[in-house]
């Protein structure tokens, strides 16, 4: 049964522009407690959200996620960070050997989902609030820099912003894969045949989008777009700043 929640949630789409108008105090409240309502591994709560409101702030951020305009001009935006500084804390405050635990790569895997339910979850409380959305990945081009900015702690990352507010556009919709080529039952799905036509089925279906949503000036497939991505490496900083924040994964 189609309801209002899962309209909501399958009318989602990224927002690049939004009205000049910030979102209220009790707007940032219920986004951020819809976000904490996620589900937790084992309680930890192993992420922090900082609300941007600075404009210079805001700038400097918008100059890491390559001068996306929205970082900047939208109703309110969220940095969303896997946080293992209060786990930290805690360690001392209850006199526990928890080291080996906050520098296992398993707790590390932990941080990140929780993240990601947390943010999920605020996302769709605001589409259901008739808010737009657009996750900005691009804060990762220099999670170094990101930190300094925001002044986190050893033990605290940087995963993605978030910019929320009132949106002034409404782009169409981006195609999905055939749920087909995502959902398995039972085992994962061994026929490469069955796996290469969903593909090409979704390779046509993307160059059509593209094509009706450039004029023509674009239309290559989904496989392609892909390959071309992750043929040039990106972000290889990565694991040398994981353990300078105190994330040495063992």
């Amino acid at each position: 049964m189609i309801n209002q929640t899962i309209q909501t949630i399958m009318a989602h789409r990224s927002i690049r522009k939004f009205k000049d108008q910030a979102l209220s105090a009790v707007q940032i409240e219920t986004l951020v407690k819809s976000a904490q309502a996620a589900a937790t591994s084992s309680y930890l709560q192993t992420y922090s959200i900082i609300g941007v409101t600075d404009l210079d702030k805001k700038k400097q951020l918008s100059e890491v996620g390559r001068n996306q305009t929205c970082i900047v001009e939208n109703g309110h935006l969220f940095v969303f960070c896997a946080d293992l500084y209060r786990h930290h804390f805690i360690g001392g405050l209850e006199n526990a050997d928890i080291k080996t635990s906050l520098e296992s790569t398993e707790t590390f895997m932990v941080s990140l989902i929780d993240t990601a339910l947390a943010a999920e979850n605020l996302v769709i409380a605001a589409e259901s609030m008739d808010l737009g959305i657009c996750y900005i990945g691009g804060l990762r081009n220099d999670a170094r820099k990101v930190s300094e900015i925001l002044g986190l702690p050893d033990r605290v990352i940087p995963l993605f912003g978030l910019c929320v507010g009132l949106p002034d556009e409404k782009p169409e919709q981006k195609p999905r894969l055939p749920w087909t080529h995502v959902y398995h039952e039972n085992t994962y799905e061994p026929d490469r045949e069955a796996y290469r036509d969903d593909l090409d089925e979704y390779n046509r279906l993307i160059a059509n989008y593209y094509d009706k949503r450039t004029n023509g000036e674009r239309s290559e497939g989904w496989t392609e777009q892909i390959a071309h991505a992750l043929s040039h490496p990106h972000r290889t900083y990565m694991k040398d700043f994981l353990k300078e924040k105190g994330f040495p994964l063992k």
